[in-house]
Order: C-alpha cells, then sequence, then structure tokens
C-alpha cells in the first residue's frame, strides 16, 4: 500500500515555521526531530504500508539537507492539498493512505487500527476521534469538534482511498477548495437537508457519510480511533507544547 504524507503549505510561511527558522511547517523540529521524519517513521513501522511519496514543495531543495528519507518517493506539491492527492492518486492507483506532516504523534497502531476497522463496502473513509478519547489524553487542547447527535468528533488527518472510486471523494474535495473563501457556496454544494439536520442537532455520523455519499457518488465510511493523539497535530504554539510534552520520556525534564 502507498502512504501519502502531505507536507507542502498554502500561502507562504507558515508562522511556527518562521519562529523555528525554518522554510516548511514539515521541518519544524518537534522534542529535536522534524515533525516529517517522525510521520515518515510511523508509516515505515505500520506493517500493510510498502510504498511512502511526501508531497512539498521544491523537493530537491527543500529537504537536502535532511537525512532519514532514504526510500520516499518526492514529488512537488501541487497548487492545493486536493491537487497534490489527486497527482498522486493518478500515479500509484489505490489503496492509498493519506496524511500530513504536522501529525506528529502519528503511530503505527492508529494506522493498523484504521486499516483493519475499514468497512469493506467504502470507497473512501476518514478517521475521527470522539471528543472525550482525545480530552482524556488531552484535556488542554483546543480543537475544533464536529458536534453530532450520536457525539462530537475530531478528525484526526488520516484517510484511506481504498478503491478507484474514491477518486470521485477527490474531485469534490477540489471543488470545495475552489470555493474555500465563499462559506455560503460551500454550504449549499453539502445540500440544504443536512445542513438543517445538523442545525437542528439531528444529524448522527452516519448521515453525515450518506450525505456525502450522494454528492460524490461512491461509498464512504468514518472509523472511530481509540487513541486521543491521533486527532493531535501541530498547527500553533500551543499544539506544539502539548505534542512535545506527549512526546517526553516519563520524567524527563522540559529542557
Amino acid at each position: 500500500m502507498t502512504a501519502l504524507v502531505l507536507a507542502g503549505q498554502r500561502g507562504g510561511t507558515d508562522p511556527l515555521a518562521a519562529a523555528r527558522g525554518v522554510s516548511h511547517k514539515a521541518l519544524l523540529p518537534v522534542a529535536g526531530v522534524p515533525m516529517l521524519l517522525r510521520v515518515v517513521a510511523a508509516l515505515r513501522a505500520a506493517p500493510a504500508i510498502g510504498r511512502i511519496v511526501v508531497s512539498i514543495e521544491r523537493p530537491e531543495t527543500t529537504l537536502a539537507a535532511l537525512d532519514g528519507l532514504s526510500g520516499v518517493i518526492l514529488r512537488p506539491a501541487e497548487a492545493s492539498p486536493a491537487r497534490s492527492v489527486a497527482a498522486v492518486l493518478e500515479e500509484f492507483g489505490t489503496p492509498l493512505l493519506v496524511t500530513t506532516a504536522d501529525h506528529a504523534l502519528l503511530s503505527a497502531a492508529m494506522v493498523t487500527h484504521l486499516l483493519n476497522a475499514a468497512p469493506p463496502e467504502a470507497a473512501a473513509l476518514a478517521a475521527l476521534a470522539r471528543r472525550e478519547t482525545v480530552l482524556l489524553e488531552f484535556p488542554e487542547t483546543q480543537r475544533s469538534w464536529l458536534r453530532l447527535r450520536d457525539g462530537a468528533f475530531s478528525g484526526c488527518n488520516l484517510f484511506l482511498l481504498a478503491r478507484p472510486e474514491a477518486a470521485r471523494v477527490v474531485g469534490f474535495w477540489r471543488e470545495m477548495e475552489q470555493h474555500r473563501k465563499r462559506p455560503l457556496t460551500m454550504a449549499w454544494m453539502l445540500g440544504l437537508l443536512p445542513l438543517l439536520r445538523y442545525a437542528l442537532g439531528m444529524m448522527t455520523l452516519q448521515g453525515v457519510a450518506r450525505a456525502l455519499e450522494r454528492r460524490c457518488a461512491v461509498r464512504l465510511g468514518f472509523v472511530e480511533l481509540p487513541f486521543g493523539a491521533a486527532a493531535v497535530d501541530v498547527d500553533k504554539p500551543s499544539d506544539l507544547v502539548l505534542v512535545e510534552a506527549a512526546l517526553r520520556p516519563v520524567g524527563g525534564s522540559p529542557g
């Protein structure tokens, strides 16, 4: 199976990267190790992953000084994450696991759980973690929650494109990206009835999947991960503090 790590960045230098003196957030040292290398190491440790692709701007120069990427396939990032996924999907096909370079706490166990729990009928699926699971491990984390009738969930930046039909989902994602600065347009693309159900507190996780299925004309699924760390990426300084604390050896000092 191929795994893709999205390591590109949109709209100039990331503030966290600039503060640490690196060109890309993917190169940000987390507990002394660039985030990208942590993600690659987790994927290498997952038995099902046989090929790793990293998508980043100007890979030959951006990653020239980074050791630890032997055997990793480098591809230039496209204009958006969805376009980068589409390009790699076209080149390597399915199944394709997709994650991000800022997923510094990614583990082989998370990847294996997702693959083992994947509904066989789903052409594409996303990993989620329940709010209770995340807060049990990281009570101080501040995340955006998808609040549904059957619980509150956080995305985990971990996706599986299991079958060729998943290209339709990537196509829909590309459409959404084109309207990312027009939230009303994006809302209408999802459909009025699902939005009303969500606003009224009636939407369930299965209902979200069915609404997206109708829009993409492909079977979709979600896998709930039992790892709170799966939902914690490094987006802001407070995330970096939490992640470095989680990676610190028990009894170790902050510095």
